[in-house]
């Protein structure tokens, strides 16, 4: 994990800026306001869909493939920095209030009164289904044509072809 200074001026000022282009997108989801949202991404694939209440906070090391789907309230805890990428691949299904979370604090409590924040990249392979309300934290991978169940929480790498679920999620199977 790397650290990064999340209330410096210049990220305040972006995070400020971002956050109201999210808003507008929110309040109306309009082809202008998405296409701003898609505008944040280093890259939007084609046929990417993105519903109502998406909230990320820098989007800039953001990557989406081709004919994603991203369900209502999703949740981008992104970074400006690589290490707080999050990269969504082909043909993924992101189910409602799903949190990707790249970006955490230190557990330490001196350490915390710093303020600084520890990002770790978050990787979505292809042709990933995500459940409803599913947490994805910091520094996981998610192999391709895995499926996560609703309400997991992912906190370690979900290999290919494997289903998951729980709290913290497991293997349930393989697919």
């Amino acid at each position: 994990m790397q650290s990064f200074n999340s209330i410096s001026k210049e990220n305040l000022a972006q995070r400020k800026a971002v956050h109201e282009i999210c808003r507008l997108f929110n309040k109306s989801p309009s082809k202008g306001n998405l296409k701003r949202i898609k505008e944040l991404c280093s890259h939007c694939g084609d046929g990417v869909i993105i519903e109502a209440g998406f909230h990320c906070d820098y989007g800039s090391q953001m990557h989406i493939g081709d004919r994603t789907f991203i369900n209502i309230n999703c949740t981008v805890l992104d970074a400006p920095i690589n290490e707080g990428a999050i990269s969504i691949g082909c043909d993924c299904l992101i189910g409602p209030n799903v949190q990707l979370l790249a970006v955490s604090h230190a557990v330490n409590p001196t350490e915390r009164l710093n303020k600084e924040n520890f990002a770790a990249p978050i990787t979505i392979g292809n042709n990933v289904w995500i459940g409803a309300g599913v947490i994805i934290l910091a520094g996981v991978t998610i192999g391709d044509n895995a499926v996560v169940g609703a309400g997991s929480v992912v906190t370690k790498d979900v290999a290919a072809n494997t289903a998951v679920a729980g709290n913290p999620a497991v293997r349930i199977k393989d697919i």
